[in-house]
């Protein structure tokens, strides 16, 4: 028996599903959710074995919810927009339904997930996660971090700069601290160039909250932000710096 949770903010959508998956005697629904924040906490109480996932939805999106999940379940796409597919089948998805679908169309996804299973290919979330091959090509407007119990969404520009900090980044906005699980390559790859610099190995710095650059120790610098914060620029990020900064 697979068991699965739906999660879709269209409540049409959630019946139709359902309606369908009656067909599939071992396929259990155990519960269907509107938005990705009471997705998080169902799939945290519930474990299923699959997700049949909408993206475009309130709060969070269903790419924004893998991201959070330690280890994912197995994943079915399922939305009225056809621009997420190649982003989708990235993150490792098995299918990817375009609404409206069939029950047709819905077997051959089942049948993926059967053969998943039997060749035991589910890959893990950490390298779903941290494998830059997996990420989002458009450039992002916000982060989704969770610490604890709580799910924070952080504007970019709110974003003052962000640090390695182990297998984590230390993402630091409005003067208060965040982990997330990615290297600082794949938030480089994702992020407006024009926005944050790669100063150093270490650090990704939004422009617009430098405040000055200052020499430091022969040909070193250091970048202060306008909090005060100082931050150390390698050689190559300096180049970056004039080139961004056209001095």
């Amino acid at each position: 028996m697979i068991r699965c949770l739906i999660i879709d903010d269209e409540p049409l959508a959630q019946d139709l599903l359902i309606d369908y998956l009656e067909d599939f005697p071992e396929i259990q629904v155990v519960g269907a959710c509107n938005d990705g924040f009471e997705g998080f906490k169902a799939i945290s109480e519930l474990r299923p074995d699959l997700l049949f996932l909408d993206i475009q939805m309130p709060k969070i999106n269903g790419f924004e919810l893998l991201e959070l999940l330690e280890d994912p379940p197995k994943v079915i796409f399922t939305t009225a927009y056809d621009t997420y597919a190649l982003q989708a089948f990235d993150r490792q998805a098995l299918d990817y339904l375009l609404k409206p679908f069939s029950r047709d169309r819905l077997k051959q996804a089942l049948d993926k997930v059967a053969m998943d299973s039997q060749a035991g290919s589910h890959i893990s979330a950490k390298s779903r996660i941290l494998n830059k091959d997996l990420q989002p090509k458009e450039k992002l407007r916000r982060l989704v971090v969770k610490t604890g119990n709580k799910i924070h969404i952080l504007p970019i520009e709110n974003i003052a700069y962000m640090s390695a900090d182990g297998d984590y980044v230390k993402i630091v906005s409005e003067g208060k601290s965040y982990l997330k699980l990615n290297t600082m390559s794949d938030l480089e790859q994702i992020l407006d160039p024009m926005e944050f610099i790669r100063i150093h190995r270490s650090y990704l710095v939004n422009i617009l909250e430098i405040s000055k650059i200052e020499p430091y120790q022969k040909e070193n610098y250091l970048v202060i932000l306008k909090d005060g914060t100082q931050l150390p620029v390698s050689k190559t990020g300096m180049g970056k710096l004039r080139k961004a900064l056209r001095i």
